[in-house]
C-alpha cells in the first residue's frame, strides 16, 4: 500500500511511503497533473519499501524532467541509474 503526503516549502514535496506498484502510478500522475505548470517538485522516497520496473522507469523520467528525488533508498537509486543507462543506449541505437 502506498501513502502519499503533499507539503509545500519553496517547492512541492511529495513524501511517499510503503510499496509503490504500477497500479499506484495512475493515481500519483493525476496528483502531479493538478500542480501548476512550472511548479518545482521533489519526491521524498525515504520510506518507500518496494517498487517495480514501471515505477523505476517513471522515477527516471521524472528526474529527467527536473523533479528531485530526495532520500532515495540505495537500491532504488541504483535501479534508476541503470534504467537511465538503458534508455540512453536505446536512444543511441534508434538514432544509428
Amino acid at each position: 500500500m502506498l501513502r502519499i503526503e503533499r507539503s509545500v516549502n519553496d517547492h512541492v514535496v511529495f513524501t511517499l511511503s510503503g510499496r509503490m506498484q504500477t497500479a499506484d502510478l495512475e493515481h500519483f500522475q493525476q496528483l502531479l497533473a493538478i500542480e501548476p505548470p512550472g511548479q518545482q517538485m521533489m519526491f521524498d522516497l525515504q520510506h518507500v519499501t518496494l517498487v517495480n520496473q514501471e515505477v523505476v522507469a517513471f522515477f527516471a523520467d521524472c528526474e529527467g524532467k527536473g523533479i528531485k528525488l530526495e532520500t532515495c533508498p540505495l537500491y532504488i537509486r541504483n535501479w534508476i541509474d541503470q534504467e537511465k543507462c538503458r534508455t540512453e543506449r536505446r536512444k543511441k541505437e534508434d538514432s544509428a
